[in-house]
């Protein structure tokens, strides 16, 4: 397994808000996600990426925008913007995060290979609809997939070839492995509680909201350590009996003790 060295040596590399700094300087955030069938998802990935950076756009079906616009008396932390404006808020944000709560349906394909065809230069994050209806042909070294075993036998046998890829990959497991042309890492961690639906829609918003400042390895290692990181936290407190939600809210105390730790090692 990856020694504690190594991650922290990513933790180290993170980039930091200046004092000085302005809205939108520590991050921009696109998230394409959701569907008719699956509300919730995306809007994990939401509120995670929320406490992240400074700006997230939200753009799903008509039916979860709304929903999103109607909480807004709980939620003012994110722009829902329509799929008509995607193309506009592509171009403003750092990384687009594009999959979570999507269907496998001929939507999410079009969407999905439309926007990575037309934008290959940008930082994105591939996960879960998306990545089950990509054109692995688009797959290029700005992207990160985060997919979980089954999805990746899926990628295989429509001829994805992972040890030529030069992009970023975090295969999602017990043990999360992370893969890039320079540098292969295991991480360890959580619980039993995590096996609930949406705790890989919230590393999702994590991981891509990192990537909208850090590097795709920094950003896939910190993640998916922070990720199981506040699983543990919870599971200290209520043993396995937390839901997603509660995994969102613990997530900036995970992130923020280990650069804590950090710190101290440096000083």
């Amino acid at each position: 397994m990856t020694s504690q060295d190594s991650i922290d040596l990513h933790f180290k590399k993170l980039f930091l808000s200046n004092p000085d700094s302005h809205k939108g300087e520590n991050g921009k955030l696109l998230i394409i996600g959701g569907s008719e069938l699956f509300h919730a998802a995306s809007k994990w990935s939401l509120d995670t990426a929320s406490k992240i950076v400074d700006m997230v756009f939200y753009s799903s079906v008509p039916e979860n925008n709304e929903l999103i616009t109607l909480a807004k008396k709980n939620f003012w932390n994110g722009i829902v913007i329509s799929r008509g404006d995607i193309e506009k808020y592509i171009e403003e944000a750092d990384c687009v995060l594009i999959g979570p709560g999507m269907d496998r349906s001929t939507d999410t394909e079009k969407i999905t290979n439309d926007l990575l065809s037309k934008y290959p230069d940008k930082k994105w994050v591939i996960d879960a609809g998306a990545l089950q209806m990509i054109d692995i042909k688009l797959l290029n070294k700005n992207h990160i997939i985060t997919p979980h075993k089954k999805e990746m036998i899926l990628l295989q046998k429509n001829g994805f070839d992972k040890e030529n890829f030069q992009g970023t990959i975090l295969l999602k497991g017990k043990v999360d492995t992370i893969t890039s042309q320079q540098e292969k890492l295991e991480i360890t961690g959580g619980n039993s509680g995590m096996t609930k639906g949406g705790t890989g829609d919230v590393l999702a918003g994590l991981v891509a909201s990192l990537y909208c400042k850090n590097d795709a390895l920094t950003s896939s290692v910190v993640g998916s350590f922070v990720n199981k990181k506040a699983g543990d936290i919870l599971f200290e407190k209520v043993g396995p009996y937390f839901n997603t939600s509660d995994l969102v809210e613990i997530i900036p105390k995970a992130l923020w003790d280990q650069q804590q730790q950090i710190y101290k090692k440096i000083q």
